[in-house]
């Protein structure tokens, strides 16, 4: 027999717990992007690796945040999990970078670097995904392959 929502509450998940919506995050996203993109110049990064990293990290945040499904997308094709992944790993790999591509005796980005990946982690540790009571747990716009998924894992659910 298997335990049912109100019996366990173990059946919510996780990513739903966070007071910070899906959209603000995304905001956020398109800040930082313009934040790493501009840094090198802003804080005189003298390590011509900090300064190709930060550019290359602003490109890729900006390209996650643009295709990402959600309310801040401009092309919905990356699948709200992988965009989890892609936070977390993301935010090791800012904490990492300096002592990787060996700048961290450079205060600047280093600071930077370790800085923003911590509040990345932060970020995305606290951001709420889903809206509570979305069918397939992570919905924010209707598509006919989501409407799809969402009465599959509600059959699912039922069984």
């Amino acid at each position: 027999m298997r335990a049912t929502d109100g019996e366990t509450g173990y059946k919510q998940r996780v990513s739903r717990q966070g007071p910070i919506p899906f959209f603000v995050h995304g905001l956020i996203e398109y800040v930082a992007a313009a934040l790493f993109i501009v840094a090198p110049f802003a804080l005189d990064f003298d390590s011509g690796a900090a300064t190709a990293v930060s550019i290359v990290v602003g490109v890729v945040v900006l390209l996650i945040a643009a295709t990402t499904v959600g309310p801040t997308s401009l092309v919905d094709s990356v699948p709200i999990s992988v965009h989890i992944v892609v936070d977390f790993a993301l935010a090791a790999l800012l904490i990492a970078v300096p002592f990787l591509f060996g700048f961290s005796d450079e205060t600047n980005p280093t600071a930077f670097f370790i800085g923003l990946g911590v509040v990345h982690l932060l970020l995305t540790i606290a951001t709420r995904f889903t809206r509570a009571g979305a069918g397939d747990g992570l919905a924010h716009r209707s598509t006919p392959a989501r409407d799809e998924d969402a009465a599959a894992d509600v059959a699912l659910d039922d069984s």
